[in-house]
């Protein structure tokens, strides 16, 4: 009988483990940043939505959950930072369908990531839709965007994979050499859409303002006090894993993401949406 009764426990919990990590992978949230621009005070209030490796999940019919979760943030720019679509599975229809509802919300900007660079005949079908339902393509482009009684230059950068080389320092000189094509100088508010965290050395050199990036997926599994376990291009116990970077006057900030990939499951790191204000303090 005791036996019986420890198998019994030990399948309800096994359900209810299963379960909680079922639903955990599905439990969007919201996490807010704010930026300070004081020195940039016209831009006091611009909201940014950022969405970053989708890997083409689905929350709802035609995406309606998230569609109304970045809705409700009442952002002035939604920015997808990569891996929009997956290689393994790289359904632009599924991808399209957040695009048709995120481009009645708010002016839509992307960059791809790695996933673009391993799928490209569905990266270049899903930039030419884009492109046809308004979205900006910035990747090594830059915008000006105006807001209120300011303005900022909005810059993006393609994936170092798109570019076949190999190792890190040749990945931060690709970034490198990218960035420096745009025009703009340090009396700019400059943003940086990009797909790699791991190249905030590079950022920080460029003195670019805000960077936002994903990659990383949160360390896949969250541990307690340690944080990330493992991420792409940085390995166990990632240090840009997920939240906010500062250094001198630069800030990045890591999206845990949306969606998986190679590693199917999440734990203790649930798909999120990225908000970020900028504050004239």
């Amino acid at each position: 009988m005791k036996s019986k009764r420890i198998l019994t426990m030990s399948i309800v919990f096994f359900l209810f483990l299963l379960g909680w990590m079922v639903y955990q992978n599905k439990a969007l949230g919201i996490t807010e940043y704010q930026i300070d621009c004081s020195s940039h005070s016209g831009l006091d209030g611009f909201t940014i939505v950022q969405i970053s490796d989708f890997h083409n999940e689905e929350f709802g019919k035609n995406q309606q959950k998230m569609i109304e979760k970045v809705k409700k943030c009442n952002p002035d720019m939604i920015a997808i930072t990569g891996d929009f679509i997956d290689c393994r599975n790289p359904n632009v229809e599924i991808a399209m369908k957040f695009i048709t509802g995120a481009v009645e919300i708010a002016p839509v900007f992307y960059v791809p990531g790695n996933h673009e660079r391993w799928a490209q005949k569905e990266y270049k079908k899903l930039c030419q839709q884009m492109s046809e339902a308004g979205v900006h393509l910035v990747a090594n482009q830059a915008e000006i965007i105006s807001y209120g009684a300011g303005k900022f230059v909005c810059m993006g950068i393609e994936d170092p994979d798109f570019y076949n080389v190999i190792g890190s320092e040749a990945e931060k000189e690709t970034a490198r050499s990218n960035i420096e094509k745009m025009q703009y100088t340090e009396d700019d508010f400059s943003l940086l859409l990009s797909h790699r965290p791991e190249l905030f050395d590079v950022y920080v050199e460029e003195e670019v303002d805000l960077v936002l990036t994903g990659h990383a997926h949160g360390g896949q599994f969250r541990l307690p006090v340690i944080g990330g376990l493992v991420a792409p291009n940085q390995g166990l116990f990632p240090k840009y894993d997920s939240g906010m970077f500062v250094e001198d006057d630069t800030h990045m900030i890591v999206s845990r993401g949306i969606g998986n990939s190679i590693i199917p499951l999440r734990i203790n790191n649930p798909p999120e949406i990225v908000v970020v204000k900028l504050t004239a303090k």
